[in-house]
């Protein structure tokens, strides 16, 4: 399990109007004894074909600003697409 995504799940649950206190204070205990109060270093490896994916629909959203659609374009250049 990646520990990232544990630690956001109990970030989201002390957030959530939805959760009972008791969860609540299970989800803070986690976050305070396993993760350092919830902060988790990210591998900062990032899926290329996902952000190639996320920079071209960049390029073909309509509310994008023309400036964005241009850096996007530039960068999947740079990345070979």
């Amino acid at each position: 399990m990646n520990p990232g995504n544990v630690a956001g799940g109990h970030k989201a649950n002390l957030n959530n109007p939805n959760t009972s206190e008791e969860s609540k204070q299970h989800s803070k205990e986690v976050l305070d004894q396993e993760f350092d109060g919830g902060n988790v270093e990210s591998s900062g490896e990032k899926n290329p074909q996902n952000v190639a994916g996320g920079l071209k629909a960049t390029t073909k959203n309509p509310n994008v600003s023309q400036e964005a659609k241009e850096s996007a374009e530039q960068r999947l250049k740079d990345m070979g697409q």
